[in-house]
């Protein structure tokens, strides 16, 4: 390959002003053109934190933000690979850029939360890799090399990890973000200087060429992993988030059942693109149809709470509290539970729900039980930081021996943040004390 250096595309730049990473340039060629596309521009209408904003106040911000930022990011790294002898041309700098760009567009509404409850067996990278095949032929082939990066498929395997892995620029702006956003200041990262001190090992960067921390970064990124664990569970698996979530996930369950019956006042209360997703089992398999693809590039924020706003005056008692419970932020409780205690006790608790339904009016005797099913979830939760086997954060010594983190790491922390933290909970309305043995009550 000729060898070429990471340099500036084109000397005419946009700037967009970013809260989190000041100042962001962005070449007027391809990459100004991606994002003027009707698909990112989509990521303005999804909160990055899915039902977070209503848990913390400030957490407002949004999926176009976070890709502005891992775009911006991925320009940080690509020039400090290139100032340390990395070859990285024009074309492949573009590619790295577009693909950090667009690796979340595939995402729904409300993020996370709703990932799974309009099409079955997917994930949103799923999606984001079919808008970058019809990005690409939209634009006559310029995201070859990107979709290369992005499938991992391209010779020189490390841009692959750039956008996707353990340390990508799409974790370091999304931990970096969400802290700033949220208030949450354990999830402050020191993100340049992890960038600083990553370098391609061998240099030349060919096909068994890897991203490695330089020693003096280890301490960065120590602190990267650990913060991620504080975030995950201050913020992602927060217990009020679960709350919203899985009352969320109730509404579009009382929803789906009520169009199987053919329910026509609430037809008439969703919004076209949300219906056509209720009404039609979908599965990975379908994304790849132009109908679902350009009713998923519909689909946003606006649609999920215009709709459930309609459903508060559904003719569906059941369906109208639970919607009324998310518009008025009335959440369920979530109660964190000692190992085990939940089993085998969701009949009586279910019981109790289904008497406390008839009570309030909600549901007849004869429903009740099948109603209560809405309001008690008994899930668990789990984490692990850092996916050590599956793929290790590797380290160069100053003797220039590659290996794995924990071995230059404080290894006992290391080896705690990589086990997985699993926390049993149920969750139901505050209205009724379950007697629950709790871990932790809200």
């Amino acid at each position: 390959m000729e060898k070429a250096y990471f340099r500036c595309v084109t000397s005419r730049f946009k700037i967009f002003s970013d809260p989190v990473h000041g100042f962001i340039s962005v070449p007027k060629n391809l990459i100004m053109d991606l994002i003027q596309t009707p698909e990112v521009q989509r990521l303005r209408r999804i909160r990055q934190l899915g039902i977070g904003h209503l848990v913390f106040p400030g957490a407002e911000h949004t999926r176009f933000g976070h890709a502005l930022g891992a775009m911006a990011l991925m320009q940080d790294a690509l020039s400090n690979l290139a100032e340390k002898g990395t070859p990285i041309s024009t074309e492949e700098a573009t590619a790295a850029l577009a693909a950090a760009l667009l690796h979340d567009v595939g995402h729904g509404p409300f993020s996370h939360t709703l990932e799974h409850d309009f099409i079955s067996d997917f994930n949103h990278e799923d999606m984001s890799r079919v808008l970058l095949l019809q990005l690409n032929e939209r634009f006559g082939g310029q995201l070859d090399l990107a979709i290369e990066m992005f499938d991992a498929t391209y010779a020189r395997p490390f841009f692959h990890q750039l956008v996707s892995s353990q340390l990508d620029m799409d974790r370091l702006d999304y931990l970096r973000r969400d802290s700033f956003y949220t208030g949450v200041v354990e999830g402050e990262v020191g993100v340049q200087r992890i960038i600083k001190t990553m370098r391609v090992h061998p240099t030349e960067g060919g096909s068994d060429s890897h991203i490695v921390i330089e020693s003096k970064g280890v301490y960065a990124v120590e602190n990267y992993i650990i913060s991620r664990r504080l975030m995950y569970w201050q913020v992602y698996l927060h217990k009020t988030v679960l709350a919203g979530d899985h009352l969320l996930r109730a509404v579009f369950r009382r929803l789906r059942a009520l169009l199987r019956s053919d329910d026509a006042d609430v037809r008439g209360r969703c919004s076209p693109a949300l219906l056509f997703f209720l009404t039609n089992n979908l599965s990975v398999r379908d994304i790849e149809s132009p109908q679902v693809r350009d009713q998923f590039c519909r689909l946003d924020d606006t649609d999920v709470i215009y709709s459930i706003k309609q459903c508060m005056q559904s003719r569906d008692s059941v369906l109208s509290d639970l919607s009324r419970r998310f518009v008025e932020r009335d959440f369920f409780r979530v109660t964190f539970l000692e190992d085990g205690t939940g089993d085998g006790r969701q009949p009586e608790w279910g019981e109790r729900i289904a008497e406390w339904l008839v009570d309030q009016g909600i549901s007849p005797r004869n429903r009740a039980l099948d109603d209560a099913d809405y309001y008690l979830t008994h899930d668990d939760t789990s984490h692990a930081a850092y996916e050590s086997m599956q793929d290790s954060i590797l380290v160069l010594d100053r003797n220039g021996r590659v290996h794995e983190l924990s071995e230059s790491a404080d290894a006992a922390a290391v080896s705690a943040l990589s086990r997985s933290v699993v926390k049993p909970f149920v969750c139901y309305p505050k209205e009724i004390n379950l007697e629950v043995g709790v871990a932790e009550r809200t």
